[in-house]
């Protein structure tokens, strides 16, 4: 996906996403309303957050009731034991609980803080929670996107990760349509013919955090476009990103 020049536009327009919208039909709206042209491999970033609003993956903090093991962790480290719990509903394993941190292993194998469970930009008194399918979520607006614009075109669903060896946060892809999330180098060379064993490259990572940069989480932009990556159009998932367990050294 190598390319001499990369743009990231972000997409101005769309309104605030409440449950039962129809996400993809908004992000027309705004493309349409912009009077942006959309071109084939056009890469549509969509921020986590919305995708969770519009599918409904949302929880009232009213409504949760924390178990014993919640109310200690929060008495301890002065965190509101019902999200708590729900960053514990969420989790098929606890990696690390340390100062006050949770780290977690969420159902769909990603390893992040508080298993994804947001109180950012969200109605206070709401939790907002990972997609159920990311992969799904992105298959189904590229399909609209790409009905719309009449072109073969890529959707990330990206949100904000930790990184355990260095400072600062960035977006990760959590969703992927359209093209392979990694661009397996191995058995090529280098610039001086050296063979490349063990380079494969995330490139749907590096694509979300680049739109990252127009999407600032104080911006009102949800979405953005990335242009100028060629890529094969072929079925696609997220999960090709996570680690194997045999191979995690950090397990």
């Amino acid at each position: 996906m190598a390319a001499a020049e990369v743009r990231v536009i972000g997409l101005e327009g769309i309104p605030e996403v409440k449950e039962g919208d129809d996400l993809a039909s908004m992000i027309v709206s705004a493309v349409r309303g912009t009077g942006f042209q959309v071109l084939p491999l056009d890469i549509f970033v969509i921020a986590q957050k919305v995708v969770s609003k519009a599918e409904g993956r949302v929880t009232r903090l009213e409504s949760i009731t924390p178990s014993r093991l919640a109310e200690q962790w929060a008495a301890a480290y002065d965190k509101d034991p019902r999200v708590v719990e729900v960053v514990l509903s969420q989790s098929r394993r606890i990696v690390r609980m340390d100062r006050g941190i949770l780290i977690c292993e969420t159902h769909h194998g990603f390893v992040c803080a508080n298993a994804g469970v947001d109180t950012s930009n969200i109605t206070g008194g709401w939790v907002a929670l990972l997609p159920l399918d990311p992969d799904a979520s992105a298959r189904a607006i590229m399909r609209t996107l790409e009905k719309e614009f009449d072109a073969n075109l890529g959707v990330v669903i990206s949100d904000t990760f930790g990184r355990p060896w260095r400072e600062g946060l960035v977006n990760v892809a959590l969703g992927v349509a359209g093209f392979n999330p990694i661009a397996d180098l191995r058995g090529g060379a280098d610039m001086y013919g050296q063979p490349l064993r063990v380079t494969t490259i995330a490139v749907a990572d590096e694509i979300a955090s680049s739109a990252e940069l127009v999407m600032a989480k104080d911006a009102e932009v949800p979405v953005a476009i990335v242009r100028g990556l060629k890529f094969e159009p072929v079925p696609s998932s997220s999960r090709d990103l996570i680690r194997l367990p045999e191979l995690d050294l950090f397990r």
